[in-house]
């Protein structure tokens, strides 16, 4: 707790959030933004179809038209917040946020609609983006690694709730509602963020804000041989579990025959994992290295899904449970890898950690956009091709890992 104790002079907004468990509970509802502003509209997915006159890939749209500007903005938040601190840009982005979630509650076309969810993916990023640098300029080592496997496991939570709550929600309101639902989110986390959260970011330690510096800043990042291979490697790993994610329709009110309200069936064993594999590496942390547990979670994540599609290919139907099981392993490893390779990112540029979780997040989020933008529609049509990109995820995943332990540093 060093690094927080010298900077206890920019925080004093209330002594939970100097706590550790205070902070990752905040940090963790703040990136709850994303998964929410994701999952919990999934269940509407048939009616906004059925209103505007969509097809299923054109319904895809909508979360690719929410990942796209996700993923471009994360690379302006970072800097903002190593120039201006990271409390106004989280305000301003909830704000912005709570905005589009009335756009998108209220949109009369398609078109609104995938404007309105432009803006959400613009601003969603706040909590997320911002949170990773919030745990670098308070921590390091083992004290790191174990923060952010505790906002990873609160975190985890959310993905598992949005569908249902969701789900309960259209069902009782319709889908317009399930978008109502997101802006209270914007406006609770708000006026929490007003009162607990912390400045960790001091004006002594802020970089100018020069746009032309942030650029090439940025891009010097980008270009790190390194660091874009990790960033690669941590963006198909997550893939992995996103291409399950992204067709969680198709799956559940398709492939499994379940209704609107019963998305927790994929879901909730998908957020076991991570809470579990959180767990894992919050344990693990100081007591074996980072490369020895990236090694651990390939291998279970690599195990999990060729076992999944090998039952495919020889059970048909494969039973639900066993699907959900098998799933719930290859979360787990995916989640035993992602911390180490993210902290081993921002260990990279250790004087512009903010950037550098920015750049990190769009790699991850644009690829993951690619993933359930392109490939998923096309593999949604069986579980089979979903196991099948899932595998070739972690796999291509697991081999650029590999070269970057063969780079010179």
């Amino acid at each position: 707790m060093a690094r927080y104790a010298a900077s206890r002079g920019s925080m004093s907004l209330g002594e939970d959030a100097r706590t550790h468990r205070g902070l990752a509970v905040l940090l963790a509802a703040l990136a709850t933004v994303s998964p929410f502003s994701v999952d919990t509209f999934f269940p509407s997915f048939p009616a906004i179809e059925a209103q505007f006159g969509l097809s299923a890939w054109q319904m895809q749209q909508t979360l690719t038209a929410y990942l796209v500007p996700f993923a471009l903005m994360s690379l302006v938040l970072g800097p903002l917040s190593d120039a201006l601190g990271r409390r106004p840009i989280v305000l301003v982005g909830l704000a912005t946020y709570t905005a589009a979630s009335i756009g998108c509650a209220v949109s009369p076309s398609f078109a609104w609609l995938l404007t309105f969810r432009v803006v959400q993916g613009m601003s969603a990023g706040v909590g997320m983006a911002i949170g990773r640098a919030i745990v670098r300029d308070l921590h390091e080592g083992p004290e790191a690694q174990r923060l952010m496997s505790t906002i990873t496991m609160l975190f985890g939570v959310a993905p598992a709730f949005a569908p249902v709550v969701g789900g309960w929600i259209h069902v009782a309101f319709g889908w317009r509602s399930v978008f109502g639902f997101m802006m209270l989110i914007g406006i609770t986390l708000m006026i929490v963020s007003y009162m607990h959260l912390p400045e960790t970011h001091p004006e002594e330690r802020r970089s100018p804000l020069h746009p032309g510096n942030l650029a090439r800043t940025a891009w010097r990042i980008a270009s790190h041989h390194e660091f874009i291979m990790l960033a690669l490697a941590t963006g198909l790993t997550i893939c992995a579990m996103m291409t399950y994610l992204g067709a969680a329709p198709a799956i559940v009110l398709g492939l499994w025959h379940l209704t609107e309200t019963q998305f927790a069936w994929l879901f909730v064993p998908i957020i076991a994992g991570f809470i579990v594999g959180a767990w894992l590496s919050g344990r693990l942390a100081g007591r074996i290295t980072g490369r020895r547990q990236v090694a651990a979670g390939f291998t279970v994540s690599l195990g999990s899904s060729a076992l999944v599609l090998l039952l495919h290919a020889m059970i048909d139907p494969l039973p639900i449970l066993v699907q959900e099981v098998l799933i719930g392993i290859d979360a787990v490893g995916v989640q035993l890898v992602m911390p180490i390779l993210v902290l081993r990112m921002l260990d990279l540029f250790p004087m512009s950690r903010g950037s550098a979780a920015s750049v990190q997040s769009c790699v991850m989020l644009l690829t993951g956009s690619t993933c359930i933008g392109s490939a998923v529609p096309a593999l949604a049509r069986s579980l089979a091709l979903l196991s099948a990109g899932s595998l070739a995820c972690t796999a291509g995943g697991c081999a650029l890992w590999c070269a970057t332990l063969r780079t010179p540093h």
